[in-house]
């Protein structure tokens, strides 16, 4: 008997604004059969099923349609409307697609506005039907309403916002509350709109990084260019892109030179120089001569399109916090009811008091209590933490990742590709009777076509000096000691120290010269003609440049550092003593793990940061593995987050945004539950009614909307303090 396997199914959910919306989507979808687990995120409006077996998509879409809402699989283009007009508007609402004002919600809003504007005339030119013509009103707006809270009862959520705003607004009916109970409901619908706006904002801030790559590309094939559609580039195409265009691809530079603008992307304000075999992504900006790219990505997997990938997948994921506050809304709504109908009930059976005066405070406590504005504090600022992070080159899986941040207090680093670039550079030239650039272009002419590390530093170095490259005869590698060849009638040989000590007669000078090299960490070269020593070449693979910015950062933040490398250890301290950290060298990858379950042993919160399949082990044990740069496929796979550009300074900057989350979730949290606490008591004193008790839910959930959009706006400046 074979075991069912776990299969799983995206969808695009059009309509949904708030996470009582996400909470009904949930219930109903995992009633199903076959359905094993759902996870909605509002921000996304996106739904990820668990299956057992095919996926139940014609029992899903039947309910979600069910409750109001339009769906659509998530790989489908456009909108969610699955032929829907009804849910094509809204999708388009929600997308930002279309004019707010123009969705099924304003229309709703709208026509309910009017009827109550015309209830109140008609009340003022007839008295006698001013009653029902304020029924009549409200009726517009709430029978929409009472039919989603019907809807959302049937599949399993009969505690919901609509619900609690049906039974007041028909509670008020009784209670002979006409007018406020028609203000009442087009408030809701007026919150309701006002929550979709702002949802539909924060849902546009990642969405919109999609329009940063052109529509359109120009391809070469042949000699001849073509204009085509930017999604059927292919890999391995060649485009030609122009001056003040966007790149439509991610690529690699095959002929020109030009300085691109990456702060689309990357939010670096400097244009970087680039030119042929150098990386290019799509979206960033051409911006001073002509390039012919060869495409390495086609457009479903370009940078920008697994950005918004990554940050729709990771909003899907819940933080603790959020988990929590699903939780207790859960016990929470159903304790608004009891209490509201103690309000209503115990006062005039027991003590007297009118019924008319108690249950209207009863069914505004109903409206109170809607816990729409306590439920929406987390996601909201987990969507726009982890979109502000997005956009900035900081990718973090899920809001789990993002909560746990603010609790690190180690941070291990790699080396290679982590503190430094990850390619050696040549550092120093010493040259012995002849110029550094005859030095390099004797070099050079050995090394070219090879493509050793060292041999791709001393040809960029060349390159960068402009160092004339002249042909050499009969080059050839010397097994474990360098390279030799004929270069302009001379014998020229390029090998380490050792080697060339072999060949030749190194002075004193010349060893304590190699030996002060070796001592900073630096592998040299000697350079021989006709067997004797004309000059040395250092090489070392840098720091970054903003390595020592970035690590005081986190020294400032009072987090601990050490460097894990499997380096040799005099270069790693070499390094280390550059940067001020302690170092530990020569590890193999199980070394790595060991030493980060040691730390966490000793009661720390383990950040491991690294760009290779050799730090995999490493990144999974930690509390957080961070990987940096382009990194390695199994390291992005194995991290938690993502350094997108390699900035060490960025580890500090996702380090704050977490802070800076949490921050936010403990401001939406206080607006949410202290706007309740004093309309609560301002309801059992009489001051305040129905509509101020709408106000304090659908004008708390705005509110705390809104304040989880300032997240939005975060930048980074050169250190890593995340301001606003």
């Amino acid at each position: 008997m074979t075991a069912n396997i776990a299969s799983k199914t995206r969808y695009r959910i059009g309509g949904m604004d708030c996470a009582s919306c996400g909470a009904k989507v949930q219930n109903a979808v995992a009633r199903l059969d076959g359905v094993t687990a759902v996870d909605v995120s509002v921000s996304n409006g996106t739904m990820s099923v668990s299956h057992d077996g095919p996926a139940p998509s014609a029992a899903i879409t039947r309910s979600v349609k069910w409750l109001g809402y339009s769906i659509a699989p998530a790989d489908t283009p456009g909108d969610a409307s699955d032929g829907d007009p009804k849910g094509a508007a809204d999708s388009h609402f929600e997308l930002g697609e279309g004019a707010w004002w123009s969705s099924r919600k304003a229309v709703l809003t709208w026509a309910c506005g009017a009827a109550l504007a015309a209830a109140y005339l008609a009340g003022q030119v007839m008295p006698a039907i001013g009653h029902w013509a304020f029924i009549a009103a409200m009726a517009v707006g709430l029978v929409p309403i009472a039919w989603r809270a019907i809807a959302a009862a049937l599949t399993g959520t009969p505690f919901s916002i609509e619900t609690l705003m049906s039974i007041a607004a028909i509670g008020a009916i009784f209670i002979g509350a006409t007018e406020e109970a028609a203000i009442v409901v087009l408030l809701f619908l007026v919150g309701e709109l006002l929550e979709g706006v702002a949802a539909s904002r924060a849902r546009a801030s990642i969405q919109g990084l999609t329009a940063l790559v052109p529509k359109t590309a120009l391809v070469e094939v042949n000699g001849v260019t073509t204009e085509v559609q930017a999604a059927t580039l292919v890999v391995g195409a060649t485009i030609l892109v122009r001056p003040g265009d966007r790149i439509p691809a991610d690529g690699e530079i095959i002929d020109g030179q030009s300085s691109i603008d990456e702060a689309p992307v990357t939010g670096e304000s400097v244009p970087r120089r680039k030119g042929p075999g150098e990386p290019v992504f799509a979206g960033t900006i051409n911006t001073d001569a002509v390039l012919r790219i060869r495409v390495t990505a086609a457009a479903s997997d370009n940078t920008i399109a697994r950005i918004v990938k990554l940050v729709e997948r990771a909003q899907e994921s819940k933080a603790p916090t959020e988990r929590f506050i699903d939780r207790f809304s859960r016990v929470y709504t159903p304790g608004v009811l009891v209490v509201g109908a103690l309000v209503a009930i115990l006062p005039p059976l027991f003590l007297g008091a009118a019924w008319s005066e108690w249950i209207y405070k009863g069914l505004a406590i109903l409206l109170i209590g809607c816990p729409c504005a306590l439920v929406i504090s987390t996601p909201a600022a987990i969507a726009a933490g982890l979109s502000a992070g997005a956009r900035r080159g900081l990718l973090l899986k899920g809001g789990a990742v993002l909560e746990a941040l603010r609790d690190i207090d180690m941070v291990a680093l790699d080396k290679t590709g982590t503190l430094t670039e990850g390619k050696p550079v040549v550092t120093d030239i010493v040259a012995y009777g002849r110029s550094e650039q005859k030095l390099l272009s004797l070099a050079a002419a050995l090394e070219t076509g090879s493509s050793h590390p060292l041999a791709l530093a001393i040809l960029a170095r060349a390159k960068a000096d402009k160092a004339p490259v002249p042909p050499a005869a009969n080059a050839k590698a010397v097994p474990g000691k360098g390279v030799s060849g004929a270069v302009g009638g001379e014998a020229v040989y390029l090998a380490s120290a050792r080697a060339a000590a072999e060949k030749a007669v190194l002075t004193d000078a010349q060893k304590s010269c190699i030996d002060a090299f070796n001592d900073d960490g630096k592998t040299v070269s000697v350079l021989l003609v006709d067997d004797a020593v004309v000059g040395l070449l250092a090489i070392r693979d840098e720091p970054r440049t903003d390595a020592i910015v970035g690590l005081e950062a986190l020294r400032a933040a009072g987090i601990g550092l050490v460097m894990l490398t499997g380096d040799n250890r005099r270069t790693a301290a070499a390094i280390g003593k550059s940067l001020d950290i302690d170092v530990q060298a020569e590890l193999l990858p199980e070394d790595k793990q060991r030493i980060v379950r040691e730390l966490q042993a000793e009661g720390r919160k383990v950040a491991k940061i690294g760009d290779g399949i050799n730090d995999a082990p490493a990144l999974a044990a930690a509390d957080i593995g961070i990987a940096m740069g382009g990194g390695t496929d199994v390291a992005l796979e194995t991290a938690d987050a993502a350094i997108l550009h390699g900035r060490v300074a960025d580890i500090a900057n996702m380090i704050s945004l977490s802070h800076q989350v949490m921050a936010n979730i403990r401001q939406n949290i206080t607006i949410a539950l202290g706007l309740k606490g004093v309309f609560l008591v301002t309801t059992i004193l009489g001051y305040t009614g129905l509509w101020p008790a709408i106000l304090a839910d659908t004008g708390a959930t705005v509110i705390v909307t809104l304040n989880a959009l300032r997240l939005l706006g975060i930048r980074f400046d050169k250190g890593a303090a995340a301001t606003r």
